[in-house]
């Protein structure tokens, strides 16, 4: 349970940085930012419940319905926030995107605000490589590496996933 919640406490500190992009859109959804409480709550050491589900789907059906780019992404790292705590433990390769892809989706959601600009998504990436914990990188060296494929938050999460593994 500890590493589901260095897990979720990772994702939800990146997707808390980028709330703002969905909600200065989307004045009165609260969706995604409940999620992110819910991940907050559990992985300061609340409980897996069913909260952090139903907020997480929430989150999901706010980003099907976000009006910008940013915003999309910014929901989608919300949903990955609060699903965290659901990390399956077979080693499969498409789980580390449940566990570095809301700061994938933080920074694309970063560089689409930016007009594009991927310099700033690979800033993103790379401060969200030094913040990641010694016990967040224990969990994700039980994984294989990221897979091919998901275009430019795959590739972020490729990007984040090998300089995590570099720090092992």
């Amino acid at each position: 349970m500890e590493d589901l919640r260095a897990v979720a406490r990772y994702a939800a500190e990146a997707a808390e940085e980028v709330l703002d992009l969905f909600e200065k859109v989307h004045t009165d959804d609260h969706r995604p930012r409940e999620a992110v409480e819910n991940a907050w709550a559990f992985g300061r050491g609340g409980k897996r419940n069913k909260a952090l589900r139903v907020t997480s789907l929430a989150a999901l059906q706010a980003a099907g319905e976000a009006q910008t780019g940013p915003a999309t992404h910014a929901a989608w790292a919300a949903v990955l926030a609060a699903s965290a705590a659901y990390l399956h433990p077979l080693a499969k390769a498409t789980q580390v995107k449940h566990i570095l892809g809301s700061a994938a989706h933080a920074a694309h959601a970063l560089e689409l605000d930016a007009g594009g600009d991927t310099g700033v998504g690979d800033g993103h990436i790379d401060r969200a490589a030094r913040r990641a914990s010694a016990d967040l990188i224990s969990v994700l060296s039980r994984y294989p590496a990221a897979p091919h494929g998901g275009g430019r938050v795959g590739e972020l999460i490729r990007r984040l996933d090998s300089a995590l593994r570099q720090r092992s």
